[in-house]
């Protein structure tokens, strides 16, 4: 909490500060038919931080006459404040007037006027602290051309808690979380982070309509000792009822708002759960706003949860033109209804015109289907790809189960389970006469991944480590019928040195087993080189050729990278460089023989905006053979890996 909203609430907590009568006035004997005697002591609160009050009794202002010309810059100096708490001056720094006009013109009137309002507000910052009597002293002297304006500080000593007591606590695990106890300074920050502290435990602990008091608080100066008070309702005891719909704008109904829900009805209210609920309906795209309240359940001792939603925009259209070395052109155009299905059924039709890849295709995503994070995707699609290895056309059917992982609730297990049928025409050649050949291949395939993420950002990981792999089984029917296991294992991970570099490294490897190289579909078999392979390469540049210099795949693959995320110190810390190394090979083989890698180096720029890392990689081969890029570019969102 940033002390500008601090110090709203500080005022409201410590507004029920009172100063009791010295000891000596409490233990006197009284007359009861004399009039009651002043209390000059009682009721004072501290002072609201927003205003400026005049400079109290305990602050002492030394004028001095500055025989200099009016407009002045001068410079503050604040002294005896080196060892207190470091909000002390941190606050002061954020409010001072003095400190946002220093080294700027000021008449001696306006400067004097400013250290007196300082001085005032650094005794209210004291105050806060737990430090009543305060001294405070401003001098004003010119120096070397300038003013020298000084703040010494004598904080006096520190006010503790004598008696800290809370009733209507309704468990004792609830009355731990208020914190504050016997011989605690008595801290505004302090006594507020406490008091929401204990809310939020209620709330947690099934308490929905607890209630708590502002806290009373009498300080006696004499014994430098304050007592708290706090009362609190606790409203009973509840569990979850139902989930309950107010109105007919939501995009879908109250049961699939349950199987959102981390809670089910019977459980103990817990409002962290309300608050997950809160940001997973958001997070659907298809709500902007959702109020949940907890209001009495139908059955006694149960509370049911409001739900109000205002839904948000459903269709979107998009657009996208882009280049790409060694894809060329590729123009991309889609219309989505993202509740088209009912719930959560997003339909998507999109068509891409490229050089190089040409397809139209309508795509299914059912989130949090029959469970939270589970998603349902189902796809069909047209399309035809010119490769440098292969021509194709292809149409194909697929549909996968899949948990997903997200930037909003990143999960350290994802998985996928589906289906893929193809029938793909393509065109390659024959790998030692090099003569074109043009076979009909009818696939099908049962892929399963599974990931673990260890990693702190999903985007921009800086620590932890990343480890994935994918399966997929197949048969295929080209005259005729056999099959084979397609495999792939990928792994990161990510080392701070400090808080401006980061070490990454990444390795996959990938294998096939069950048929030969000439069998497997070319647009089934392993290539390497490009963006999200080894940078400095064109796509599919490594690998295998044939007697006309043409990539035709392998089926095993190995990969390796290493790059320094070095973040830079200007520019608020906003841009990076990246400097990196990438080596690979593809082979004929079943297994990779981690022999002739190929390297490509290079430099990476790196923006760093709220959503995520942006990225420029620079590459180009070492050792680079006749017909290979002399440099290639990538340009996308997120790290490399």
């Amino acid at each position: 909490m940033s002390f500008r909203n601090v110090r709203r609430s500080a005022v409201a907590v410590m507004a029920v500060l009172m100063l009791a009568s010295t000891a000596h006035a409490q233990t006197a004997l009284l007359d009861p038919e004399s009039p009651m005697a002043p209390l000059p002591d009682f009721g004072v609160e501290w002072p609201d931080l927003n205003k400026v009050d005049p400079v109290s009794p305990t602050i002492e202002v030394t004028p001095r006459t500055v025989d200099i010309a009016d407009d002045q810059r001068y410079k503050l100096v604040i002294a005896g404040i080196d060892a207190l708490a470091p909000i002390v001056g941190t606050r002061f720094n954020e409010l001072s007037v003095l400190k946002e006009g220093e080294g700027k013109p000021a008449n001696v009137a306006q400067i004097d006027r400013r250290a007196r309002d300082d001085a005032e507000l650094l005794n209210t910052i004291l105050r806060a602290e737990g430090y009543y009597d305060a001294n405070i002293e401003t001098d004003v002297t010119p120096a070397d051309g300038q003013l020298l304006v000084t703040l010494t500080v004598e904080p006096g000593p520190l006010y503790k808690f004598g008696d800290v007591q809370i009733a209507g606590v309704p468990k004792p695990e609830v009355e731990a979380a208020f914190g504050l106890k016997n011989d605690d300074a008595v801290n505004a920050d302090a006594v507020i982070d406490g008091e929401l502290a204990l809310k939020e435990k209620l709330g947690r602990e099934g308490f929905p309509f607890a209630k708590v008091a502002e806290p009373e608080i009498v300080i006696d100066h004499d014994t430098r000792v304050a007592t708290l008070n706090l009362n609190v309702e606790s409203g009973g005891e509840r569990r979850i009822g139902a989930i309950k719909l107010v109105g007919d704008r939501a995009p879908f109904d109250a049961r699939h708002v349950g199987i959102i829900a981390r809670f089910r009805p019977g459980e103990l209210y817990d409002q962290a759960k309300i608050d997950d609920l809160r940001r997973a309906l958001i997070a659907t795209g298809l709500i902007s706003t959702v109020k949940l309240e907890p209001v009495e359940g139908a059955t006694a001792g149960t509370v049911d949860i409001a739900t109000t939603i205002d839904p948000a925009p459903v269709r979107t259209i998009a657009g996208e033109l882009g280049y790409g070395t060694g894809e060329g052109f590729r123009i991309e155009g889609s219309w989505q209804h993202r509740n088209f299905i009912r719930p959560e059924g997003a339909v998507t039709f999109r068509g891409v015109a490229g050089t190089r890849e040409q397809s139209l295709g309508a795509l299914l995503r059912m989130g949090n289907f029959r469970r939270r994070d589970q998603v349902l995707n189902a796809s069909m699609i047209a399309s035809r790809e010119k490769r440098a290895a292969y021509d194709a056309s292809t149409f194909e059917i697929a549909a996968n189960l899949e948990r997903q992982t997200n930037i909003i609730w990143q999960k350290k297990w994802t998985y996928s389970l589906g289906f893929e049928l193809l029938a793909s025409d393509e065109k390659d050649f024959v790998a030692i006469a090099g003569i074109a050949q043009r076979r009909t291949y009818f696939i099908g395939a049962l892929p399963a991944t599974l990931g673990y993420d260890g990693s702190d950002n999903l985007l921009d990981p800086t620590k932890g480590f990343r480890l994935s792999g994918r399966v997929s089984p197949e048969v295929s029917a080209t005259g005729k019928v056999f099959g084979y296991v397609r495999a792939q294992f990928d792994g990161s991970a990510y080392y701070p040195v400090n808080d401006r570099l980061v070490i990454a490294g990444r390795a996959r490897v990938g294998t096939t087993v069950g048929a030969g190289r000439e069998d497997i579909a070319p647009s089934r078999r392993f290539y390497s080189g490009g963006g999200g392979s080894v940078r400095g390469f064109g796509y599919q540049e490594i690998g295998p050729r044939n007697v006309l210099d043409q990539p035709i795949g392998g089926k095993s693959l190995a990969e390796f990278s290493l790059e320094a995320r070095v973040r830079l110190p200007f520019f608020g810390g906003n841009f990076g460089v990246v400097p990196f190394v990438d080596a690979g090979n593809i082979y004929s083989g079943s297994f990779p023989k981690l022999t002739g890698m190929r390297l490509g180096a290079g430099v990476g720029l790196r923006y760093y905006s709220n959503f995520g890392p942006i990225r420029i990689d620079v590459g180009t081969p070492l050792g680079r053979r006749p017909g290979e890029s002399i440099v290639a570019v990538q340009v996308s969102l997120g790290q490399a890996f």
